[in-house]
């Protein structure tokens, strides 16, 4: 087995579309390939889950104990040849001055060896200080290429290898020129997400050839190949805890919503839950469920569409008001207010969140967050969760509630860091419902996995046998 991390100087180097174009092309090759994502992100895995054909994976120094992030890589790796790694911002970047959370600390806790993209757009020699000085910063992480991206023709690319060869000793991988079919469309949220992009395929099969054609993979390979993976003390409990009694829960998967972690989602399988997919665009009516969870994603850009299916905006308004367990991230909370409004347009939505969602301009909440369980929400604590423990987890959100009616229902959480609902709490609670702007991921003892399926369990039992549910969409 092997394994490499894909990271660079700054963000919008390049190394998104280098890495889904990379995965591709390994899979391609018949390498039984792995790709993880360090960070909190949902966008980036959908590209590389698709470039690869398999679920790609986070890795968050934030949200996860080393040994959690030792034994979540070991055991996707079992069965698989080749990690990816593709990393978040800079090499160096990170939280705190020491770098602690940095994808420079993941690759050296990781043992991988790096390969560095940079964009040099408007560089000639001085491309050769900044390699320098990425090497001496630290030692224990392993430089072992680079790939120069958006090159200006080749002369600037002859110049560039000419600089890099004479000064330092890290190997150039690739050159890949300028090309702006290249890039994948941005969007508020970052790269377009691919359940989204019609042209999905065409654009990885795009990326694909320019790595083919610009980047030395068998190099890169044998540098992989240097790569020894941690050997874990133990399983993940998503791989091993054993299934409980069965319920099923519906998940909205369309292009409006799409964000779910997938370990998350094979970690309620494994408690006994069944995963029905359904569309909020589409579908008149809900499947035969016990539970709703109502992933992130871009409601904004299908409001229109939202607005038009009445009947599943009514269907998940009863089921929730008649007391069905329903869970709501981001995008999913911003589905069940009354109103959406962005660009000038307003559009109704399901309507039990008593507040209207505004889209704005720049982001309203970004980056980690801290939340204190107040214990006031619908869900039974953990094992290990306390009441009024500190949740760690991330938010994203250019929307923000307006005309909000705090009084009917209540708060689950403290906002610690972070904005959340109105900067001080998060986690709108009405009957059985939970609804966040804040991401959540079932790891470092936050198992909000199992307290919802238990949840949803403990709602199942309350509710009345009702032998005329519709059982298919």
């Amino acid at each position: 087995m092997s394994s490499i991390y894909i990271s660079a100087a700054h963000k919008s180097s390049g190394k998104t579309t280098l890495s889904i174009g990379l995965a591709r092309v390994l899979r391609d090759r018949g390498i039984a390939l792995q790709t993880f994502k360090k960070g909190p992100d949902y966008i980036d895995p959908l590209w590389l889950s698709a470039a690869s054909g398999r679920s790609c994976y986070n890795l968050d120094f934030y949200t996860q104990s080393r040994e959690e992030i030792a034994n979540c890589f070991s055991a996707r790796m079992q069965g698989r040849e080749m990690a990816l790694i593709e990393g978040n911002k800079g090499l160096f970047d990170g939280l705190d001055i020491e770098g602690s959370n940095s994808n420079a600390a993941m690759a050296a806790f990781l043992s991988t060896p790096v390969i560095l993209v940079i964009n040099c757009r408007g560089m000639t020699r001085g491309i050769a200080p900044l390699l320098l000085g990425y090497q001496a910063f630290d030692d224990q992480i392993d430089i072992a290429g680079v790939i120069l991206n958006q090159i200006g023709g080749n002369r600037h690319e002859s110049k560039l290898r000419e600089v890099v060869e004479y000064y330092t000793d890290i190997p150039v991988l690739g050159a890949v020129h300028a090309d702006e079919r290249l890039q994948i469309d941005e969007r508020h949220l970052g790269l377009m997400p691919s359940n989204e992009a019609e042209q999905s395929e065409l654009v990885i099969r795009y990326l694909a050839d320019a790595v083919r054609t610009s980047v030395d993979v068998d190099r890169i390979l044998e540098i992989a190949a240097k790569g020894p993976l941690p050997a874990p003390t133990s399983l993940q409990n998503a791989l091993k805890s054993p299934a409980g009694t069965g319920v099923r829960i519906g998940y909205a998967k369309d292009r409006a919503f799409g964000f779910y972690y997938p370990d998350d989602l094979e970690r309620m399988q494994n408690l006994g839950a069944t995963l029905i997919p359904f569309d909020t665009l589409n579908d008149s009516y809900l499947p035969d469920i016990d539970g709703i969870f109502l992933g992130g994603g871009f409601p904004e850009t299908a409001m229109e569409a939202l607005e038009s299916n009445r009947a599943m905006r009514q269907a998940i308004a009863e089921f929730i008001e008649t007391g069905g367990a329903v869970y709501a991230e981001c995008g999913g909370l911003m589905y069940l207010t009354r109103s959406l409004s962005w660009r000038g347009k307003q559009c109704r939505m399901v309507g039990i969140i008593p507040a209207d969602t505004v889209m704005h301009e720049k982001p309203q909440g970004r980056g980690y967050v801290q939340l204190r369980d107040r214990g006031t929400g619908p869900w039974p604590t953990s094992k290990g969760l306390s009441s009024e423990a500190v949740i760690s987890a991330h938010e994203f959100h250019y929307s923000s509630l307006s005309s909000f009616e705090s009084e009917r229902g209540e708060f689950a959480f403290e906002v610690l860091r972070g904005t959340g609902i109105d900067g001080r709490h998060d986690g709108y609670v009405y009957k059985n419902l939970l609804a966040s702007y804040t991401h959540m991921r079932s790891v470092g003892g936050n198992d909000w996995v199992e307290r919802f399926v238990n949840h949803v369990r403990t709602c199942k039992s309350a509710q009345p046998v009702n032998d005329d549910k519709v059982t298919d969409v």
